[in-house]
């Protein structure tokens, strides 16, 4: 190994251990210590869907630059339980560590009972080609084989010395300190500055102090430890610290919608608990207490109801009394919420359903990754209604995407479904400031009082609004007016002078119920016309974003070249696509590539993507599920048919490194028409 060379400041880390035993937490606390240092982080949650004791792994990326994805490889592979060490060591690099604790190195593989028969099988028929024994230091001889570093911590041990040290004798309290201590030891090999350690402890048990500093404590121990016991100046990879630049934050992924819900003025959500979208309205219970911009204090009443039949029902009576409502949800929930999204659509009513999709169907795999919802999006409920479907790509979009699509929902007075997922809200990453200022509130034709409109409120929330000719409306209230617009005035319950019926059941202009034939063609066309009217008024920019690697060479001269590949996709995948798309500028310097990320799925913006795709180069579609669905989608609305599709399905999110060599096999001419990725421990 003394040939290997490891760029500095550019590796994977990933920790594993049983669910409960702190590795979500030691995760968090090294993804904060290396923002803090200056450096850019991905990370990925990955976890079962029982409460405690199966194995749970989190994968940190670390970089100079940013980046937006995880790769296959894994640099440094933390442990402090047997089961880890055996579903791991086999994607460690050459050139790589394993730490894990001395005295697990007897242990056998059948001993472990939270490993399948199926991963068993796998692990042993690798063990056994290799002529190693089934225990963790057969695992480990394998490791080393393939010259990777060994890194033995005897934690118990170190929890006895430690104890006496701080004279605390009860061990049973300190054990809980192994996942710090592990977390510790990597660093010290990685020459972290142990310092910058400590402040991201002590900002991860902010609420805690006195636990906070026996948490230092024992991370100091552990690292005095590993440098006293073993040269660290010879493991290639290190992580050396800088100044933080002042526009960079840490966010995770199940804040940051909720943090646009606050500041997009949702002040009513509902949920259900359900993995992964609990997180979302969890957020919001934590926060509830919001500082207004004119200096006064509001709040966000967040309720947890008996079953998402209710969530929407309350989020919609919310919507209807005038306040910005939403619900969060996952597929399981969504399908209880199809009836009542059905009511919203013929009611009018603007209303938010942010859909965390997971693994389907039915329960499936509840804490997995897919994007298996989006045809079930568009197509939820009986009978025709029109709704807006728009999917954020990464955790900084959701901010935005948030915010916009209330602005949608209120603007055209129907639902909007916002598709996120578990990879997005199980993710950590560094991105810039999120800056509020950047979408401005737009409430639509939303009345103060019968006979005025909402232009004095526009102005004091700085929003350009439409002026509305109120004079021209009778007296009476016509809450469903058939008009040159499609789009009403809305009034809320409650509003002087403005009375108005809802009902499940077709409806005049009043909200009367009625069969007529005449009122019902001209009412569905009112209502199925503002899906045109959003098409021509929502920008491009926020219909989708291209990513166009043709439009210079590679010594930044104007190239009138069309791109060699085309690849269209939505979602989550984003990162992977682009963090690949990047290598292979670096190793294909000749391929010229464009990436379309499809934002708003309906109504489906067909010129614009007829414009952007043009007719050449290879189309490739790269989705998170088997049937392919925005190509199906895609080939629905456009002529052109999709050349290659990458898809994968095993519940676990795409990495860079598997769109990479997809990519490089569709170049070459090496691949089958779809390709399958199925890379997941």
């Amino acid at each position: 190994m003394d040939n290997f060379k490891a760029p500095n400041n550019r590796l994977t880390w990933v920790i594993g251990g049983a669910q409960g035993s702190g590795v979500d937490s030691a995760a968090n606390i090294f993804s904060r210590a290396c923002a803090q240092g200056g450096l850019h982080i991905f990370g990925k949650r990955e976890y079962y869907s029982n409460i405690k004791g199966e194995h749970s792994y989190f994968t940190v990326r670390v970089s100079d630059n940013p980046i937006r994805s995880h790769v296959d490889d894994i640099n440094v592979l933390v442990s402090f339980d047997a089961e880890t060490v055996f579903k791991h060591t086999d994607k460690v690099t050459r050139g790589g560590a394993i730490i894990y604790d001395t005295g697990l190195v007897n242990t056998n593989i059948h001993e472990v009972t939270t490993i399948d028969e199926y991963a068993s099988a796998r692990i042993t028929n690798m063990l056994e080609k290799s002529d190693n024994e089934f225990t963790v230091q057969g695992m480990l001889n394998y490791a080393k084989d393939r010259e990777v570093s060994l890194y033995g911590v005897p934690y118990f041990n170190l929890i006895k010395e430690f104890s006496q040290q701080i004279n605390e004798p009860s061990l049973s309290k300190l054990t809980r300190m192994i996942n710090v201590m592990a977390l510790s030891a990597s660093m010290a090999i990685l020459d972290f500055d142990k310092n910058i350690l400590a402040k991201a402890i002590r900002r991860i048990f902010k609420s805690k102090l006195k636990i906070a500093e026996l948490n230092v404590a024992a991370a100091d121990y552990a690292y005095n430890h590993v440098r006293t016991r073993f040269d660290t100046s010879k493991f290639p990879f290190k992580l050396q610290c800088t100044k933080p630049s002042s526009d960079i934050l840490l966010v995770q992924g199940n804040q940051s919608s909720a943090m646009g819900k606050i500041i997009a003025g949702c002040r009513f959500q509902t949920y259900y608990p359900i993995t992964p979208a609990s997180d979302d309205s969890e957020f919001l219970e934590s926060n509830q207490t919001i500082e207004e911009t004119n200096g006064n204090k509001g709040s966000i009443v967040v309720v947890q109801t008996e079953d998402e039949i209710a969530a929407i029902a309350m989020a919609i009576g919310s919507a209807l009394a005038g306040v910005r409502a939403a619900t969060a949800t996952s597929g399981p929930g969504f399908s209880l919420m199809a009836e009542a999204l059905g009511w919203a659509g013929i009611n009018e009513v603007p209303l938010l359903v942010s859909l965390y999709q997971r693994t389907g169907p039915s329960t499936g795999l509840p804490t997995r990754h897919e994007q298996g919802d989006l045809m079930f999006a568009i197509n939820a409920g009986h009978g025709e209604f029109p709704r807006i479907v728009y999917a954020s790509g990464d955790i900084e979009e959701s901010f935005y995407d948030t915010i916009r699509a209330f602005n949608f929902a209120e603007i055209y007075q129907l639902p909007v479904i916002h598709m996120l997922d578990k990879a997005i809200a199980n993710s950590i990453m560094t991105c810039k400031t999120l800056d509020q200022n950047k979408i401005e509130i737009n409430r639509g034709k939303l009345l103060s009082e019968f006979g005025l409109d909402n232009e004095a409120d526009n102005k004091e929330r700085k929003v350009d609004s439409k002026q509305y000719d109120l004079q021209k409306l009778k007296r009476r209230y016509l809450r469903f007016k058939l008009d040159t617009s499609p789009i009403s005035p809305r009034a809320t319950l409650g509003t002087e002078n403005a009375i108005f019926w809802n009902s499940g059941d077709e409806h005049a202009e009043e909200g009367h119920i009625t069969e007529d034939p005449v009122v019902r063609t001209q009412m569905m066309n009112k209502r199925m016309s503002k899906l045109d009217v959003a098409l021509k008024e929502i920008s491009d920019e926020d219909k989708l974003v291209v990513y166009d690697y043709s439009v210079e060479d590679y010594n930044n001269q104007p190239s009138s070249s069309d791109p060699d590949i085309i690849i269209i996709s939505w979602g989550s995948t984003k990162g992977a696509i682009l963090d690949a798309m990047d290598q292979l500028r670096i190793d294909r310097k000749k391929l010229r590539l464009k990436f379309i990320q499809l934002k708003l799925l309906h109504p489906f913006p067909t010129p614009l993507v007829e414009k952007m795709l043009g007719n050449s180069g290879i189309l490739v579609d790269i989705e998170m599920n088997y049937t392919s669905q925005l190509g199906i989608v895609l080939e629905q609305n456009i002529s052109r048919r999709i050349d290659y599709r990458i898809v994968k399905y095993n519940g676990r999110p795409m990495s860079a490194s598997e769109v990479y060599n997809a990519l490089l096999r569709i170049q070459d001419g090496d691949a089958p028409r779809r390709i399958i990725l199925e890379h997941g421990t």
